[in-house]
């Protein structure tokens, strides 16, 4: 076949030959490059002695090689001389091919290369070529082939001016070539070792130096146009084709040209990235490398996708071939030997058999072995002495190559698609790639595309090999790692940006709380009273939310700058639902899910801003308005991508109404929880703080030491509205639980001084009619019952303002019912809590005693009060300032709590209190103008238990009103 078509013609043949001599080659460079070598082969030997008893009878001619090969390129010169005439002859056929293929950006560009607009009357026309299995050959291939081939028959670059124009066009395109993998070979200095030492080729060596000076100088500023071309070009092409991905079938070969021509420069950049001398960094730095990829990942799609519309139009395009080009075959039969014609025959058949009804059925198509007779033809009509020569057959050789073509788009559109985009070298790149990763990350306008990485760990399986199985899991699990890598980082980024989005908008949300209302009105007001009057001398006036009108459209805030960033990050993350690694499923949307989960929870525990050393912490008004704008600002995510917010939400603020989280970390409901009891209520107990029935609320006291802070800002009912909403019914039932824990210590401290005090309080308890006796029996009891009792009052005050929070929540389960605020006459946490008391060495009957003789203590000791200057009640406050209103709680929940654990009569025991604190009163000779009736009152108005009808009979109503009036004028003298 004549040089110039035998590449057109007889493709597949001529292919295969250059690829198996440059394989060769490889193994043999390869070889000499392993250090080791003799040693390996020696063991070998030396096993297969072991093993069979004798050595290898080839081990001799296998050492004998790894001698003579220790030059490989220099030994194969003199090895190839026999076939340089048919290895130049096939290598002088890329003479149009690879020139053709190593243009300029400008020239693609000029010429409206892989454009489907640049003339849309022909947009329907099918897209092909006399030489189509050439127009997406890989370019790289074609520089190995040329560089290798004319170093094996180097002679011809002396004799001929079209090999010597090939070689050195490739000689200034790259630097290096790709021996497998990341194994480079570096060719200038390679070929230049080798002339060295040649008689009369010094021209050779100054043209390798011209050409390595050209490769230096202008190779990376031409890839670099040519990437910023295909950019564009891929683009447009995968726009057009995802509105119109008919256009696939006729535009078929346009798809595979782009993603080849992408690949190569892909390719090179890697290659070169690392192994080349620099004379401008920038062209080998490329930030836009991912928007390349991305584009080929899109086409990719789009032939997966749409491989049905493919398969239809070119089995109808096979179906329907040219009829005059079938019986042209047909004559030639009688020309041809048997083998030639049951080729020819067999095709023809094939080809009218087609339909596209075998496509709607989804019949599996097979063309391999068709294909496999085309071969057998070519090498059948390329002998010499033929008697159907190729040569003499032109159009033959072109149609064989169109239609193994059109059967590729039909049984082997993944095949194709391996062939030209596949980018699998990217695993032996390991530092490359995650660089690259990165820098596209740094860059918002490139971040859109960061999906192309981790579509790119889908590539590594196809680079794994049936004679290496051993190495297919070492690839796939370096393809796993870098894929749940790089989706690990895109969630991080976008978790970030939300993050520093949610910053933002806490900071305006706080800025409308009432703490900076006083301040930004001084401040507006200030501002108007400076401003310039009108003609009338009135100021001028502004519309309302003026300071919110953007005055500028080229001016960029940073909220605007964070939200660009964002939708271009979430672009990339919803791009594809899921993608297959290795077998197996990863979903990006999943890793953003996961990420904002676990910065949701670090960011609402962190806006409590809770400092144990310092016991502060967030009003719980603050920490809601906070958690408002986070939850809005996450709510928008669902706009860019496809995930489920409420999900999250759910997930987050479940865990938060616990003790700890799913990863044993605190959270709000125990910070808030502890500090309330350790905090505000320790101070209370400390006397630095009161409760304050009028106000609903907790006050701090006058004191020496001034409090870090208000109790009144934490504990008044608003507050405890936006604890309740934060903690949720779980979170203030935990709350609630940890209060009764504290409870139940008071109680059992009290039990423990009735035990100390049981036989004084035995007689008292038959002797409250014995004035000069209860008195006696009084001296000898012990002090503290009292201050308990308040502190189990003030706690459970405190208890009834975060359930009067939750009284609008109703909950079906009846432990439930009192920490949601639903009112019960006695209180079921705290009858669970103190049954947790029960001793086993204290019969039932004694603890019942301890019980009775507790309520005997209480009442005894409340007269006692009325000398403690402390005790003094304020009607303003509805309260006394050492929390002794609180008793009465404390009374009437203990006492129900305590006798419906015993089965006792809880009015009863109230009752007889009553009756022995009004004796006491007496016993101890208190005045009845004291405040004590009047507390009296309280305790009966608080219990469901007792009537007013028991108070009158142990205070007459006279009794009452004039204590009421002695409380009232005594206020009034103490204000005065």
């Amino acid at each position: 076949v004549n040089n110039m078509e035998k590449r057109t013609v007889n493709f597949d043949l001529t292919k295969n030959y250059l690829d198996l001599i440059i394989t060769y080659t490889t193994l043999m460079i390869l070889l000499s490059r392993i250090e080791e070598r003799k040693a390996i082969i020696g063991l070998y030997n030396y096993a297969h002695e072991m093993t069979h008893g004798a050595s290898d009878r080839e081990y001799p001619r296998l050492g004998q090689m790894i001698v003579d090969y220790e030059n490989p390129l220099k030994k194969m010169m003199e090895e190839f001389v026999p076939h340089s005439k048919s290895l130049s002859d096939a290598l002088i056929s890329l003479q149009m091919v690879y020139p053709r293929r190593n243009l300029s950006a400008d020239q693609w560009r000029n010429a409206q290369l892989l454009s489907l607009i640049s003339a849309p009357s022909t947009m329907l026309n099918p897209a092909q070529s006399d030489t189509m299995p050439c127009e997406y050959l890989s370019l790289d291939a074609m520089e190995k082939w040329i560089i290798f081939g004319f170093i094996l028959c180097h002679g011809i670059l002396n004799s001929d001016a079209t090999a010597l124009n090939l070689w050195k066009l490739a000689l200034q395109s790259s630097s290096c070539l790709s021996l497998f993998r990341d194994e480079v070979f570096h060719i200038h200095k390679a070929a230049e070792d080798l002339f060295v030492n040649i008689r009369g080729y010094n021209k050779r060596i100054n043209d390798i130096r011209e050409c390595k000076e050209a490769a230096v100088s202008h190779a990376g500023s031409m890839h670099r146009e040519r990437r910023k071309f295909l950019r564009s070009a891929l683009k447009e092409l995968a726009t057009v084709l995802s509105d119109q991905p008919g256009l696939l079938g006729p535009k078929a070969l346009f798809v595979f040209m782009a993603l080849s021509f992408a690949r190569d420069e892909i390719i090179w950049l890697l290659r070169h990235a690392d192994n080349m001398p620099k004379k401008s960094a920038d062209d080998f730095i490329d930030k836009h490398i991912a928007e390349l990829i991305f584009y080929m990942e899109e086409l990719r799609a789009h032939v997966r996708k749409y491989g049905p519309v493919m398969q239809r139009y070119y089995v109808q395009y096979l179906s329907g071939f040219d009829a005059v080009v079938l019986n042209e075959l047909v004559q030639n039969l009688s020309v041809c030997p048997e083998d030639e014609s049951i080729i020819m025959s067999s095709f023809v058949n094939t080809m009218t058999s087609l339909s596209v009804k075998q496509v709607e059925d989804g019949e599996v198509f097979d063309f391999r072995g068709m294909r496999l007779d085309w071969f057998r033809l070519q090498a059948y009509t390329s002998v010499s002495k033929a008697s159907l020569s190729l040569a003499d057959h032109r159009e033959l050789g072109k149609m064989m190559n169109t239609i193994i073509f059109h059967t590729k788009m039909v049984d082997s559109l993944v095949e194709m698609l391996v062939e030209t985009s596949d980018l699998s070298i990217f695993c032996f790149y390991s530092r490359a790639f995650e660089k690259m990763f990165q820098q596209c990350l740094e860059l918002p306008s490139q971040s859109r595309y960061s999906i192309a990485f981790p579509l790119l760990c889908t590539h590594f399986m196809s680079c794994t090999h049936e004679l290496c199985p051993e190495e297919r899991h070492h690839i796939g699990d370096r393809s796993l790692s870098l894929c749940n890598m790089f989706l690990d980082e895109m969630a991080k980024q976008a978790r970030n940006l939300i993050t520093d989005i949610c910053t933002e908008q806490c900071t305006l949300s706080d800025q409308l709380l009432p703490k900076h209302c006083a301040k930004t009105i001084s401040q507006a007001v200030n501002k108007k009273s400076k401003k310039q009057t009108g003609k009338k001398g009135e100021p001028e006036r502004e519309k309302p939310g003026v300071e919110s009108m953007r005055k500028n459209r080229l001016v960029v805030t940073n909220l605007d700058k964070l939200h660009t960033a964002l939708s271009e990050l979430c672009f990339s993350i919803n791009y594809v639902p899921n993608m297959v690694v290795w077998e197996h499923t990863f979903t990006p949307r999943e890793y953003l899910t996961s990420h904002l989960e676990i910065r949701f929870t670090k960011s609402i525990v962190g806006m409590t801003m809770y400092n144990q050393a310092t016991q502060e912490i967030a009003k719980p008004s603050e920490l809601l308005t906070s958690v408002r704008a986070y939850m809005t600002v996450l709510q928008s995510i669902e706009n860019y991508v496809q995930i489920d917010i409420t999900r999250v939400f759910n997930n987050v603020l479940l865990q938060q109404t616990q003790h700890l989280d799913s990863h044993g970390e605190p959270t709000i409901t125990s910070l808030y929880t502890n500090w309330y009891l350790e905090t505000l209520l320790r101070q209370v107990s400390n006397g630095h703080i009161a409760y304050f029935p009028a106000m609903k609320a907790f006050v701090n006291l006058p004191t020496e030491n001034e409090l870090t802070f208000n109790a009144e800002e934490y504990s008044d009912i608003s507050e405890m509205r936006a604890l309740s909403e934060l903690l949720g019914p779980y979170g203030m039932k935990f709350l609630s639980e940890s209060l009764m824990w504290h409870i139940s210590s008071q109680v059992a401290e009290l039990k423990k001084l009735v035990v100390e005090n049981v036989e004084v309080l035995t007689q008292m308890r038959t002797s409250f009619d014995k004035p000069d006796q209860m008195a006696a029996l009084f001296k000898r009891l012990s002090c503290g019952v009292l201050k308990r009792m308040t502190i189990i009052g003030v706690i459970l005050s405190f208890r009834s303002l975060a359930q009067e929070a939750l009284r609008d929540v109703a909950m079906n389960v009846y432990e439930l019912s009192s920490a949601a605020g639903l009112p019960c006459e006695i209180d079921p946490a705290l009858v669970v809590a103190l049954s947790s008391q029960k001793s086993e060495n204290i019969s039932p009957e004694e603890e019942y005693k301890i019980a009775c003789l507790l309520m005997v203590f209480v009442a005894v000791s409340l007269p006692t009060l009325a000398s403690n200057v402390m005790s003094q009640y304020s009607p303003a406050i509805e309260g006394h300032c050492n929390n002794i209103h609180c008793l009465a709680k404390a009374i009437n929940q203990i006492a129900a709590a305590l006798f419906t654990i015993h089965k006792g009569s809880i009015e009863d025991q109230l009752t007889a209190t009553k009756i022995r604190l009004k004796n006491q009163t007496k016993t101890l000779n208190i005045c009845c103008n004291s405040d004590l009736p009047f507390r009296c009152t309280v305790i009966v108005q608080e219990s469901p238990f007792l009537t007013m009808d028991l108070l009158e009979s142990c205070f007459p109503y006279v009794l009452l009103r004039n204590a009421y009036h002695a409380v009232y004028k005594q206020s009034v003298t103490s204000s005065a």
